[in-house]
This record gives structure tokens, C-alpha cells and sequence, in this order.
């Protein structure tokens, strides 16, 4: 009998026994192998995620990795005994966004694996087979589980459209950032700057393949072609622009505090700066990720420091808290 986490409402959890549900039409089960933890995990339980985007009592758990159990009737029989990951997002696939190929903007409303439907921190996983995505056989389903903040970074790095020979940069040495150095560098940059707050993932980001890493107060270059911040401070965003060149190329990921003293418009216009924003992650990134994954261009393993079981719930929310910088990624293995 395997077990699942449950989070009652804000602070509250507990374990329970877990009975899989039988895939429906156009449904998978999937074997949980490893499930990520994210600051947004920390939200739901501390209960300061914004009204409407979590639905109590709740399983967690967006960031997952796993093996196709069983299929409901109308999903293709040979699913099962693949390695999978899996889109959070359930889109409703009518609507104009949605047919755009823009399921992160579905008009129809917010609904999420982990937040407001059960997530992964379970035995299975029970969801629309059409938000799988297969990884090749011989894929590492615990650094798998990494591929949804990946995919985030991806939609960053497709809006970003670094060519080869461009100078590129990271704002931000977290999980994201060190995804979006490995993009980057996918793409042959000319040069490739990482700017974090401190020194403690300068050698994480040269093996990634950064040929600079500089700290936010050391002098910093302004003619870059294209910066990805992914730190989430306003600061961090003001930063990301002043890397730029005169009609540079920014994409921002991290949601800063509301009301926050960010970018300066009247300098984003007069340099004519392009800026783009992601909010999850829509299926072409989600395809290029696993793509770039299956090519060895992506490693996400170095970034896991803690594997935990499920009873270790309550330390990983504490760990990813803690503002430990050798804390990098936590797993939970149901």
C-alpha cells in the first residue's frame, strides 16, 4: 500500500494511504518515481498562495518524473512502460488561447496538477495522457524530475531567440537560473555572463558552461544581446536591463514582491528594450526541453542536494525555506 501527502489548509498535513485512481478515457496512471519541491509547494502549505489558485485539502506535488502504469480507453496502449513527464497546466484545448498553442493563457481558468488537483507527492498520478511527455528509455527519471522548472526556463530561452555568437546573460543562480545557463549555452553563445548575489554557484555555473560569473555589486558590462532573469526580485529585474544593449532582448521568469520598485519604463522605452515574461510553461517548450534533455545537453542532476521520503515532507517545505545556499533542489521519492 503506498502512502500520499495531503495538506488539509494552511500548516495543516498529514499522511494517508493512497488508492490509485483507474485512468479514465484519455487518462494515464503513472508511477511516481521522484517529485520535486518548489517555492510554490512552500505557499500551499504555509497558505499564502493567492486566492483561487489552490484548491484545499490538497495532494502537492507539480514537479514529477514517472513510469506509464495504465491507460483509460481512447489513449494509445503503448504508453504504458514509458518514462514520462507531465504539463501542469490543464488547459481546455477550445478555447482561443488555447488553439493559439498558449494553454498557459487558457481562458477557461487556472486549474493545476499539485495545486488545484491532486499532484504527484503520491504512489500514482492519475491525469490527461495528452499532457504526457515521453522521455527515451534510457532516461534518469530522478534528474527527470526536474524537467518542469526546465520547461519554464525553456519558454524563456524560445523568447529569448538567442542566435550563435550572441553575448548572452543569467540574472539569478537558483534552479532556474542554472537551467537557463544550460539553454544558453545550448545555443553557442559569444560570451555567457551569470550574475548572482553571491559566489556559492560560480562553479556550478562555469561547468554549465558560463564563461563569466560576476556578483550583483562588481561592475557590470551594458551591451549584452539577451538576459533571462530568473531571480524574482525587483532588483534583480532592474539589474537584467541594465545588462543590456540599446534594443537588447529581456525575459523575465521571477514574480517579484507586489508593489516593488522594478523597471523604469521611461528607460525601456528610450533604449527600446523588447521584454518578455513567462508564467509556466506551454507545450513547444515543454517538447524542447525533453528534446534537449534526450540530446545530453541538460544535466539537472547536480542541482538535486536532498532526496527525501514522503514522511520527510515537513523537513523539505522547511529546507527549500531555509535560504541555505547549500540547499539546492529537494525530491521526495513516494
Amino acid at each position: 500500500m503506498s502512502s500520499q501527502v495531503v495538506v488539509e489548509g494552511p500548516g495543516a498535513h498529514r499522511l494517508t494511504a493512497h488508492t490509485p485512481r483507474d485512468p479514465g478515457p484519455g487518462e494515464a496512471l503513472v508511477a511516481v518515481h521522484a517529485v520535486g519541491i518548489c517555492g510554490s509547494d512552500r505557499e500551499v502549505y504555509q497558505g499564502n498562495r493567492p486566492e483561487g489558485y489552490v484548491r484545499y485539502p490538497l495532494t502537492p506535488g507539480h514537479e514529477w518524473s514517472g513510469t506509464v502504469a495504465k491507460v483509460g480507453p481512447a489513449v494509445p496502449a503503448d504508453l504504458v512502460g514509458r518514462k514520462v513527464v507531465g504539463e501542469g497546466f490543464r488547459n481546455c484545448q477550445v478555447c482561443e488561447r488555447c488553439h493559439a498553442g498558449e494553454t498557459t493563457l487558457c481562458t477557461a481558468g487556472y486549474e493545476e496538477t499539485g495545486f488545484t488537483q491532486p499532484g504527484a507527492m503520491a504512489g500514482t498520478l492519475t491525469l490527461p495522457a495528452r499532457l504526457l511527455h515521453v522521455l527515451p528509455d534510457d532516461a534518469d527519471l530522478t534528474a527527470a524530475a526536474l524537467l518542469e522548472p526546465a520547461a519554464c526556463v525553456a519558454a524563456a530561452a524560445l523568447k529569448g531567440r538567442a542566435r550563435p555568437g550572441e553575448r548572452v546573460a543569467v540574472v539569478g543562480t537558483g534552479t532556474l537560473g542554472m537551467f537557463a545557463v544550460q539553454f544558453l549555452k545550448a545555443a553557442s553563445p559569444g560570451e555567457l555572463l551569470v550574475v548572482g548575489t553571491g559566489r556559492d554557484r560560480e562553479a556550478l555555473s562555469r561547468r554549465y558552461g558560463a564563461s563569466d560569473f560576476r556578483t550583483r555589486d562588481q561592475e557590470l558590462p551594458d551591451d549584452f544581446d539577451v538576459v533571462i532573469e530568473t531571480a524574482g526580485s525587483a532588483s534583480a529585474a532592474r539589474t537584467a536591463a541594465a545588462l543590456l544593449r540599446r534594443g537588447g532582448r529581456l525575459v523575465l521568469t521571477g514574480i517579484p514582491a507586489p508593489g516593488a520598485d522594478g523597471l523604469d519604463p521611461t528607460d525601456l522605452v528610450v533604449r527600446q528594450l523588447e521584454v518578455h515574461t513567462v508564467f509556466g510553461a506551454p507545450p513547444d517548450a515543454w517538447a524542447h526541453t525533453v528534446r534537449v534533455f534526450g540530446a545530453g545537453l541538460l544535466d539537472p542532476l547536480p542541482l538535486v542536494t536532498h532526496e527525501l521520503p514522503l514522511t520527510g515532507f515537513p523537513q523539505a517545505i522547511e529546507l527549500v525555506g531555509a535560504g541555505d545556499p547549500k540547499v539546492g533542489k529537494v525530491l521526495l521519492r513516494p
